[in-house]
């Protein structure tokens, strides 16, 4: 899909499978919460665009890629080559977070170059935010138990998780998806079946 996003780029998120309750009951908020939430932060996507995440986040649901090691790409092409199939839902958009340690912004600036280099599609660009962060407090605000597998993350622009998967992409997965995007799509949408501004 595309090629060697070679230098120590280290990627994070999607996680482990789980689902959301009913709509707008205390159920459904202890479920949400237990599933953690996106912190507050500042990035920039390789369009060099600040950004400040989760409001910042395009979609009322969004997937995050997360990925914290450079072998990880693999994993997360995986997801990327089946983004179109669920391009369709209303409000949806996905995300490729590469997890990175602090760093100072000599180092930062030399491995965002090189992400740019392998990156030539300007939309993939824009849907690739590294971030360079404290991973330990990430991971706790997230409820991510390790760095050893990729995490996929459905989130709002609160920050909420209304759902999660970790590791490749497969047809159980795309069906969890699924499911919860409709369920959202149900969720913005009044009484009589309008979707709610």
């Amino acid at each position: 899909m595309r090629t060697a996003i070679g230098l120590a780029i280290v990627m994070l998120l999607a996680t482990a499978a789980s689902h959301a309750g009913g709509a707008g009951s205390t159920g459904e908020e202890t479920m949400l919460a237990s599933q953690g939430t996106f912190p507050k932060l500042t990035a920039s996507n390789l369009q060099n665009k600040t950004l400040s995440l989760p409001g910042d986040f395009a979609g009322e649901r969004n997937l995050l890629l997360i990925a914290f090691q450079r072998k990880q790409q693999e994993n997360v092409d995986t997801w990327l080559r089946e983004m179109k199939q669920f391009e369709s839902s209303p409000g949806f958009h996905y995300y490729e977070l590469p997890t990175i340690s602090k760093l100072n912004p000599i180092a930062r600036w030399f491995i965002n170059r090189g992400m740019r280099s392998g990156i030539p599609d300007p939309e993939a660009r824009a849907r690739t935010i590294t971030l360079y962060l404290d991973k330990t407090e990430f991971k706790k605000a997230l409820n991510l138990p390790d760095e050893n597998q990729i995490y996929a993350l459905l989130v709002d622009r609160m920050g909420r998780v209304h759902w999660r998967a970790e590791g490749d992409f497969d047809k159980a997965k795309a069906a969890g998806l699924q499911q919860a995007l409709s369920r959202a799509s149900n969720d913005n949408r009044g009484p009589t079946g309008k979707e709610m501004k």
